[in-house]
């Protein structure tokens, strides 16, 4: 088999530009590759060519990914994201994908032209949430109540106490969307909440903000978490491509 056949072409993300375009290099398991655009009219998809098979999305393949497209970021200000580990096998297939995604790509293009996406993740701290359940007088008698009896005698009350801490959740996860999430999508061009991963998260979010107000954003988060920091943690993180706002999940077969 010949080095061309053993090889692939693996895609990291789409931009809108008028030429080729140079990102530098970067490193997959081991090796330095070189990034390239395959282009169509005013789009073009970044590309390097590897080794072809399967890339399992173990951390360092993931960052690698990710640092790629941060860097395609820093030059270029009309970023689509596409999923990790899309590897085609020729140059043609790309163009060909490309010229497919073009009226997708065309529409989105002024969609997301100098935005990026902002990520904001509230997480109750331990000691604040235990604190309301202690407060919460009706969860505080029920568990008392149930102390001391068997497993199966307490079965029902249990439930009890499960139904009145949902609700006490359900009731922070509300605050905060008012009091957190309300406030910052005043700022941004675009908003969506996911759901929260874990028990303690409160909000799971994504923004799409114009890099003009990035610091605006900031200030705002800032603002927000004084008034908040001796309840929660905030875990903010960007800027990203769009990925909360592009639909765009590229499969091999596409192609």
């Amino acid at each position: 088999m010949s080095q061309e056949e053993q090889n692939g072409i693996y895609i990291f993300c789409g931009i809108q530009t008028e030429k080729d375009e140079h990102f530098g290099t970067f490193e997959i398991e081991g090796e330095n590759k070189e990034l390239f655009t395959i282009r169509y009219k005013d789009a073009a998809i970044v590309a390097a060519e590897v080794p072809m098979k399967i890339y399992h999305p173990n951390k360092d393949n993931l960052l690698m990914h990710q640092n790629v497209v941060s860097q395609v970021m820093k030059e270029n200000d009309t970023v689509i994201p596409v999923s990790f580990g899309n590897v085609f096998q020729s140059k043609e297939d790309v163009g060909v994908l490309l010229e497919n995604l073009y009226p997708q790509f065309e529409k989105l293009f002024p969609a997301i032209k100098g935005k990026v996406e902002l990520g904001l993740k509230v997480i109750g701290k331990k000691d604040w949430l235990e604190s309301l359940v202690g407060e919460n007088s009706k969860i505080d008698k029920m568990a008392k109540a149930v102390q001391g009896k068997s497993e199966a005698a307490s079965y029902y009350e249990r439930i009890q106490i499960g139904g009145a801490a949902q609700k006490l959740i359900t009731s922070l996860h509300q605050d905060v969307k008012q009091e957190v999430f309300s406030p910052l999508t005043e700022l941004a061009e675009a908003s969506k909440t996911n759901d929260p991963i874990g028990e303690k998260m409160l909000l799971n979010a994504a923004f799409l903000v114009d890099r003009g107000k990035e610091v605006d954003f900031d200030e705002k988060i800032n603002e927000v978490y004084e008034k908040w920091k001796d309840k929660v943690e905030f875990n903010y993180s960007g800027p990203w491509p769009a990925y909360n706002f592009i639909n765009i999940r590229l499969k091999v077969e596409d192609a």
